[in-house]
């Protein structure tokens, strides 16, 4: 794990599981931290994986697992037929967009997530993976979206260190160098 997590107040559950799914966001924010758009398109392995790609399929992700707890309409609809551009910048789209896309998804997350209990429940949607008619918790949510987020976190860690080498490790160090100034 190359940060520590902070743990926010004792018995805050709600605070612990999104300071996880921030430290997540964080590994694939570090992942593009100082690519041009074009390293940040590059699919260095036999995957269609590029970083900008993954950054925003995690963002738009989400974004519809958010939509989906609070019982909303989709405002981005993917199905079989456009999946794949999720994983794809429009032409003319910037990483530094997305980032800030995703910014805003995290805060109505963030907010969301307090404003429930952990104990309360959304329908899952329809999908041959769900249970028919199923219900998860708020917790679960946040699990989930540390899950797939770390998932795709490792994916980047791979993708970056094949473009340049660098490792989760020292991008740590190079964001902390970006911070101070």
């Amino acid at each position: 794990m190359p940060t520590h997590v902070l743990a926010e107040d004792h018995g805050d559950e709600a605070g612990a599981l999104l300071a996880f799914l921030e430290a997540q966001r964080g590994g694939l924010r570090r992942a593009v931290l100082g690519l041009t758009e074009a390293q940040a398109a590059l699919r260095p392995t036999a995957s269609e994986l590029s970083l900008a790609g993954l950054v925003k399929h995690v963002a738009e992700t989400e974004q519809t697992w958010l939509e989906t707890a609070q019982e909303r309409p989709h405002s981005i609809e993917r199905n079989a037929e456009n999946w794949h551009l999720s994983f794809q910048l429009a032409d003319g789209g910037r990483v530094a967009d997305v980032l800030e896309f995703w910014d805003g998804v995290a805060r109505r997350t963030e907010e969301f997530i307090r404003s429930v209990s952990l104990n309360d429940t959304f329908p899952l949607p329809a999908a041959p993976w769900f249970p028919p008619e199923a219900r998860q918790s708020m917790r679960w949510l946040v699990l989930h979206l540390i899950e797939e987020t770390a998932r795709h976190a490792g994916h980047a860690d791979i993708l970056r260190e094949s473009l340049d080498g660098k490792t989760a490790f020292a991008l740590v160090d190079e964001e902390s160098r970006v911070l101070q100034g």
